[in-house]
């Protein structure tokens, strides 16, 4: 994890993206990149409908503010933390930081330019409403073939001390574990979470626990019954409830649509998580 990507905006769940990328960075003497995507406005209209010059202008310069007031929300907090600039390809010598701008359609970007680093931290969106928010998120995991860790609207005082695994026996969360290997090293506390009805044919978590064990991972298992809760709303509480402060998810199951990523359990676990979600696909 020692290149990190954070779409950074000028709101409070990209500073506690950023806050979460930065103590990720800490721990793996890592860099970490802000990027800030802007598009020059396109103005439709219809024959013989003229759109002032003026208009368009103005709809630029709010757009160049917008990445002015990020940047600028992204200084204070990298200098906060005594975080320095440097070109991400200079010497790996301690955490450092960096910031891009880019001109265009912001899940585009991301999706493209994301392939170059080992890990995506993206603020978590209001009720995951957003269209664009939601677009950013898929070319992320689908597009760029990274990581992504979904911040918590606060930052945390650590992450990945106990990382909890939403375990349900599917392919998607394998690969999540094999992508986190550095990460499930390093806890002091790794646990195998399953929720009663919330399994697909394959490995059981005791399996899971035997297999991290090989690997140098000691894993506890856990099972819980959902009760009145979804699967996803189980694993969300009892994950926080036993402490953890990562939880590890794949991020889809049951189709293999895009649009599918935001059903069931992984909906619930985006938008209801008290602790960052680690996903991948």
């Amino acid at each position: 994890m020692r290149t990190i990507l954070v779409p950074f905006c000028d709101d409070d769940r990209a500073e506690a993206a950023l806050q979460t990328a930065l103590l990720i960075a800490q721990r793996y003497n890592g860099h970490v990149e802000g990027l800030h995507a802007w598009r020059t406005p396109q103005i439709i209209a219809g024959e013989g409908v003229v759109f002032p010059s003026e208009s368009l202008a103005r709809l630029t310069d709010e757009s160049k503010q917008f990445a002015a007031s990020a940047h600028q929300r992204f200084d204070g907090v990298v200098k906060a933390a005594s975080v320095p600039y440097r070109d991400i390809g200079t010497s790996p010598e301690g955490v450092s930081c960096s910031w891009r701008e880019g001109e265009g359609v912001e899940s585009e970007i991301v999706g493209d330019y994301g392939r170059l680093f080992n890990l995506l931290v993206m603020g978590r969106n209001e009720m995951g409403t957003s269209v664009d928010w939601k677009a950013t998120l898929e070319a992320a995991l689908f597009e760029s073939g990274r990581p992504v860790i979904l911040a918590a609207a606060n930052a945390p005082a650590a992450i990945g001390q106990h990382v909890v695994i939403a375990w349900n026996g599917a392919t998607e969360t394998a690969r999540t574990i094999a992508v986190s290997m550095a990460i499930l090293r390093d806890a002091t506390r790794v646990t195998v979470l399953t929720v009663e009805g919330g399994f697909v044919p394959g490995p059981s978590a005791e399996d899971v626990a035997r297999h991290l064990s090989r690997n140098g991972i000691e894993a506890s298992t856990m099972t819980a019954a959902p009760g009145r809760r979804s699967v996803g709303e189980a694993m969300v509480d009892e994950a926080a409830n036993a402490g953890g402060d990562l939880l590890l998810k794949g991020a889809f199951t049951n189709s293999r649509l895009r649009q599918m990523i935001f059903g069931g359990a992984t909906r619930d676990i985006i938008n209801g998580s008290v602790l960052p979600v680690l996903l991948a696909r």
